[in-house]
């Protein structure tokens, strides 16, 4: 009997010692959750509406090479490995989950721009017929130092189903002429950025967006980019091609180089989490 009792009394112990590692265990967060429509935080240079969990980190990569893939003869492309050989605008960034729906990051691209962002959710398809998010940026060139270029942007998606989204991206952008500002009568951009992404395998995507300029400064063409993407894990590798190399918001304003010169890129992401 006393054995009995002393078993009980161990069993009641266990079970008290249980119950706060029980009370204090994390709840359950659905931005962990994978997103078979909306996998990454970008397009080729549009933002997405993924939600990144609090505290989480992303690492994003992007390298756009400089060689038109039209130059030359295709001898001349295949020599040049289709342009992998040449000099290439490569960007890095970081982002971080700041709170519930807000996320903040940097990024830096090898031509000494580095650009801030913050983005917040405003409301989701799950309460809305569409996602919007607010997004600001602020850009300037020489690590910071000059030609400062802020903008503001509404992330605008709607969900098909786990097969993919659309994008509208509306923005406006500062200082998005280079040059000085007493010789320019535009120095603002409109942007209406026009994107989708579907999914045509498990874990394959193609990407298209299109960037028109609907008013301010508009130089050269619209930027158009598309592209083919795997994912794997918490990896995203996307193979693009452009009609321009710039992939921050200002550059987006400023356009394409032509409708004639095409470059190879590639985008990759990786999340911890």
């Amino acid at each position: 009997m006393k054995t009995l009792r002393l078993l009980m009394l161990c069993a009641g112990l266990s079970v008290m010692a249980a119950a706060p590692a029980l009370a204090q265990a994390p709840k359950d967060d659905p931005d962990m959750d994978p997103n078979k429509a909306q996998p990454d935080f970008g397009l080729a240079t549009l933002a997405t509406n993924l939600r990144l969990p609090k505290h989480k980190m992303v690492f994003r990569m992007s390298h756009r090479f400089g060689r038109p893939l039209g130059q030359g003869d295709f001898g001349d492309l295949v020599s040049d490995f289709f342009g992998f050989d040449s000099g290439a605008l490569i960007g890095l960034e970081l982002r971080y989950g700041l709170i519930r729906g807000g996320q903040v990051g940097i990024s830096r691209t090898s031509d000494r721009t580095i650009q801030f962002f913050g983005q917040y959710e405003l409301t989701s398809q799950q309460s809305f017929p569409v996602g919007i998010s607010a997004l600001a940026t602020a850009e300037g060139t020489d690590n910071f130092s000059d030609s400062y270029s802020p903008g503001i942007a509404a992330v605008i998606s709607r969900e098909i189903g786990d097969r993919g989204a659309l994008y509208i991206q509306p923005a406006w952008i500062n200082n998005s002429n280079p040059q000085p500002t007493e010789l320019v009568d535009n120095n603002n951009t409109m942007v209406v950025g026009l994107g989708t992404r579907l999914r045509i395998r498990k874990s394959t995507y193609l990407v298209l967006e299109a960037s028109p300029r609907v008013g301010g400064y508009a130089p050269n063409v619209t930027l158009i980019s598309f592209g083919i993407e795997q994912q794997a894990g918490g990896h995203m590798f996307q193979l693009n091609f452009s009609n321009g190399v710039g992939t921050t918001l200002a550059n987006v304003a400023r356009g394409g180089s032509s409708y004639d010169d095409w470059y190879i890129g590639f985008n990759l992401s990786r999340k911890f989490y």
